[in-house]
């Protein structure tokens, strides 16, 4: 699903964000990316995401070589992709079904189809009874489950997560995970950064470290 073959991003300011990475994760995995601030975890899937470029190296996500990808295949390539962001990024003054139909609305999804896949959406995280409202008023666990709704409404194959309940409490980050699991469970590729070590170890999956743009774990952490 997604291979990363020595790859390394240098900005031009000289700073070495990744510097020769090597791991590969399978179709359906869930992993774990970890790491101190600025150890490389963003970059990493903003590499994934296209959103940047690597200054070495190659990078294969679903048979597709993303050095090869014109800026006119991007759009398409990232229906494919769903992200999680650790401050929501919702919209205030849309209401929460608005939000999460955004991403269809930018397909080009007929009216009837996207109010299909929004309310399936919303109930899949248990809001559709909130699709009215608009997302400030909701609490911060509720929000991130809009997100999360967002993310999965084009049906992607593959789901990341920066930092997913970074601002959330244990309990809540508990609910999240449970929401990834569940999608994971119907062979959604999962890849979620977090430097939450206690939550890392209860989840007990594959955890990619990295320190300092080098990965120096793969495994899981005991």
């Amino acid at each position: 699903m997604i291979g990363f073959n020595n790859v390394s991003k240098r900005y031009d300011n000289g700073f070495d964000a990744l510097s020769r990475i090597n791991f590969e994760v399978a179709s359906g995995e869930m992993l774990f990316l970890t790491g101190h601030s600025g150890a490389g975890k963003t970059t990493l899937m903003k590499l994934i995401m296209l959103m940047e470029r690597p200054s070495n190296g190659q990078i294969i996500v679903d048979g597709h070589d993303l050095g090869r990808m014109s800026s006119g295949q991007i759009p398409h390539y990232r229906r494919n992709i769903g992200v999680v962001f650790q401050n929501h990024q919702l919209l205030f003054d849309r209401t929460v079904f608005d939000n999460v139909a955004l991403p269809l609305q930018i397909a080009g999804l007929p009216h009837l189809e996207i109010g299909r896949r929004v309310r399936a959406a919303l109930d899949k995280v248990s809001l559709l009874e909130k699709e009215r409202l608009n997302p400030i008023v909701l609490s911060g666990g509720e929000q991130q489950r809009v997100g999360i709704a967002r993310a999965v409404v084009n049906k992607p194959s593959m789901l990341l997560a920066d930092e997913p309940t970074g601002n959330l409490d244990p309990e809540l980050s508990e609910e999240i995970m449970t929401l990834f699991r569940q999608f994971n469970d119907v062979g959604v590729t999962i890849m979620i950064a977090s430097h939450d070590v206690e939550l890392l170890k209860r989840m007990n999956k594959r955890i990619v470290g990295l320190v300092e743009g080098k990965l120096v774990h793969d495994g899981v952490l005991w």
